[in-house]
């Protein structure tokens, strides 16, 4: 018996809706959702089962997306993306890697919906102009205009240089090992001057809820005893889990020029569901 294209298709189906909404918890939804509709159609008169799934769930995604942005304007403290424990070996597709980077996704976030699908089954899925305009109702023309104008968007706020998987890891090793003894001289020297941590605690009375900038300021409020550190690999990139006084923190980082220029830590107990199996992620 053939299997169902939507379970063949699934993990793809996954990572779409994911990098359109940041979530793992809102990307089940939307494939829930997408798969009672799916359930409906009379499968002989779909020609193509995966271009029509992907469309499928990029509407059904989008739905949720504009919901989802009235309701993180009430978010308190800064909203980040929920990260994903994966496997290494999705670090082997690069492309993909950085796009499902937590440090992408967070870019993400300042698009507007539309643009940001259009983006991401672009650049992140190659999918054509046409097959983009059926999935978010626009004409192609209007289609590459959106892409432009994400792409622009996306570049001016993307990191400055794209490091190596081994730079990335060494330099990720040592800002753990920093964290782990907790002395300050060790995270400076790890960290660069104009560092910025954003932490998401979702109302923790212990999580920072605005930036903190430059490395002296960081690493004060880095330098904390009796943390265990742990290496795991989120969203297909070498990071960190920090556990302080039962509080646990997922931990992403963006290495230029052999430091950590940017950390994104996720406290949120409620966006740390996905820390216990790996995920997949695929294109």
């Amino acid at each position: 018996m053939t299997e169902d294209p939507f379970l063949t298709h699934r993990s793809l189906l996954f990572t779409v809706a994911y990098e359109l909404l940041g979530s793992a918890a809102d990307a089940e939804d939307v494939l829930q959702e997408s798969w009672l509709r799916w359930a409906r159609v009379d499968r002989a008169q779909v020609s193509a089962p995966r271009a029509y799934l992907v469309r499928l769930v990029t509407r059904q995604a989008l739905n949720r997306l504009r919901t989802l942005s009235r309701i993180r304007e009430d978010y308190v403290g800064e909203w980040l993306p929920e990260p994903l424990l994966t496997s290494p070996d999705v670090a082997d597709d690069l492309d993909l890697v950085e796009n499902v980077s937590i440090a992408m996704l967070t870019v993400l976030e300042t698009l507007a919906p539309t643009e940001r699908a259009v983006f991401v089954l672009r650049e992140v899925f190659d999918m054509p102009y046409g097959q983009i305009a059926e999935a978010v109702e626009k004409s192609p023309a209007t289609v590459r205009q959106i892409a432009r104008r994400a792409r622009d968007r996306v570049a001016a706020r993307q990191p400055r240089v794209r490091v190596s998987r081994s730079e990335q890891q060494i330099v990720v090793e040592r800002f753990l090992a920093a964290v782990r003894t907790g002395q300050v001289k060790e995270l400076m020297e790890v960290l660069a001057p104009d560092v910025v941590l954003i932490v998401d605690g979702g109302g923790l009375p212990s999580a920072a809820r605005a930036p903190i900038h430059g490395a002296a300021l960081v690493a004060e409020s880095l330098a904390l005893p009796d943390r265990t550190v742990s290496a795991v690999w989120l969203n297909g990139a070498p990071a960190g889990r920090v556990e302080t006084d039962g509080q646990v923190a997922a931990v992403s980082l963006v290495v230029e020029n052999g430091r950590v220029s940017r950390i994104h830590a996720v406290a949120n107990p409620h966006k740390l569901t996905r820390l216990r199996e790996p995920t997949s992620l695929t294109r």
